[in-house]
């Protein structure tokens, strides 16, 4: 079979994956890294002249929208058209959206307002289809048990944050020197590559994986034309997988400042001199990702070190809450060098500062997530319960974009530390009910491990 084939002890497929991935998400960071900055750009300069309040509304039902629609796109893969099908409509819809936004109104024939809410409706359907399904078929290459699994998601995961890092770099670039709408072109640009990959090499790298809907699959795995109802196992397991999601909303709410009010912030008011270069507001967006490629590896050195002692999912949830928190904090000291004084530049280590421990925070959360997901969902829901996952982060840009568009009558302090604060309070709530989370797993992650980490940690107590 195609998925046989190896590369670094992992199915080549998974590579095609990670490419495929790649370029999507340089195709969607490089389109934020952008937006809000062209939302309140003065009409002079090619931008649309908004508020603040009114591009931080928008970025909030926008985000929120790309992450719930893979609710309807993982339902549709799973019942009707497969994961590959899927994922080629999706990135077609993306590739066409960004060069709707790319392109002058006149030429579409409709006004400025029309056509860029056009390429944002492009944008928005087309991630619904390509989202869940990309990262269920990373699962998919391996059977129930496989202990690569986990590593494959950190492989995958860095694929992400590759693409999100030249996005950055590259469409910042770009903008600053040729404007708005030339960003836009190198968005749609990446989005063609990507599926230039998946069309060319999917059926020699993936063999059948991800063309059969999933329902059907199981369906005929168990030779009966009949849907059984779910079993107290598997019921248990997605009550984990819909709590966790919960808090999932909490990190990314805080998380998600970065494109919205810590871009606005970054703008405006902190100093970008290094020497005589004034480093681009949509560089920033490139620092996530770089603390990614180069923390992951570390990260994932760190966890087999620890062996029994590693910690358990939820545990690895609530470091993230605290590594949030942290990065705020850092947030707060920029307001606190200002000293009320709107005037005045901040230094932008603090950002810096915030960027690594929300990375850190991110490494603890989003790829165990999503192998998560992939252990604890029954076959025949899975894409459907990657979609319920993305929707929680849905949630969450919309309520970071609403939280974001009321700094002006609440504060950045306000907001920097009420994040803080609540990150916090659920990483304290996470830490007292790991155990019955993990119970309620039923062997997906060990009992034993977990029970020898308490007992550890009594001991090291007295």
């Amino acid at each position: 079979m195609a998925n046989h084939r190896q590369i670094l002890g992992h199915p080549r497929g998974l590579f095609l994956l990670f490419g495929t991935e790649l370029w999507e998400r340089f195709s969607y960071y490089g389109m934020r890294a952008i937006l809000v900055l062209y939302l309140t750009d003065k009409t002079i300069n090619g931008g649309l002249g908004w508020t603040t309040k009114d591009a931080l509304d928008l970025y909030g039902i926008y985000t929120g929208l790309v992450y719930i629609t893979p609710l309807i796109g993982g339902w549709l893969a799973d019942n009707y058209l497969g994961q590959r099908r899927s994922i080629l409509i999706g990135g077609a819809l993306m590739a066409i959206g960004q060069f709707t936004l790319a392109l002058p109104a006149e030429m579409i024939g409709m006004s400025t307002l029309h056509s860029f809410y056009l390429g944002l409706a492009l944008l928005i359907a087309g991630n619904g289809l390509f989202k869940p399904n990309i990262s269920t078929m990373v699962g998919d290459l391996y059977q129930e048990g496989d202990n690569r699994r986990d590593g494959a998601f950190t492989i995958f995961y860095m694929g992400i944050n590759l693409g999100a890092l030249l996005a950055g770099i590259i469409v910042g670039s770009v903008t600053g020197e040729f404007g708005w709408k030339s960003g836009f072109v190198v968005a749609g640009i990446g989005m063609v590559i990507s599926l230039v990959m998946q069309m060319g090499l999917a059926q020699s790298w993936l063999g059948d994986i991800g063309m059969e809907p999933s329902a059907k699959r199981e369906l005929a795995n168990k030779k009966s034309h009949r849907k059984e109802p779910l079993t107290k196992e598997e019921f248990d397991r997605i009550k984990v997988i819909l709590v966790m999601s919960v808090f999932t909303i909490v990190f990314w709410a805080g998380f998600e400042q970065a494109g919205g009010l810590m871009n606005i912030y970054t703008q405006q008011y902190t100093d970008r001199m290094i020497g005589g270069f004034e480093v681009p507001a949509a560089w920033f967006q490139s620092l996530n990702p770089f603390f990614i490629i180069t923390l992951a590896p570390i990260l994932a050195v760190l966890w087999v070190k620890l062996g029994k002692r590693e910690p358990n999912s939820p545990v690895k949830f609530a470091l993230a809450m605290f590594f949030l928190a942290l990065g705020f904090l850092c947030m707060v000291g920029a307001v606190m060098e200002q000293g009320g004084d709107t005037s005045v530049k901040t230094s932008m280590l603090w950002l810096v500062g915030a960027f690594f421990f929300h990375t850190l925070g991110e490494l603890c959360l989003s790829p165990i997530g999503l192998s998560l997901v992939t252990k604890l969902a029954p076959l025949r829901l899975a894409s459907l319960m990657m979609g319920a996952w993305f929707g929680c982060t849905a949630i969450a840009n919309y309520v970071a974009g609403y939280v974001g568009s009321h700094v002006g009558e609440l504060g950045a302090m306000a907001i920097f530390s009420g994040i803080a604060v609540t990150a916090i309070v659920s990483g304290v709530i996470l830490l007292l009910f790991s155990n019955t989370l993990v119970r309620w797993m039923h062997g997906a992650e060990s009992p034993i491990s977990n029970a020898e980490q308490v007992e550890e940690q009594q001991s090291l107590a007295v």
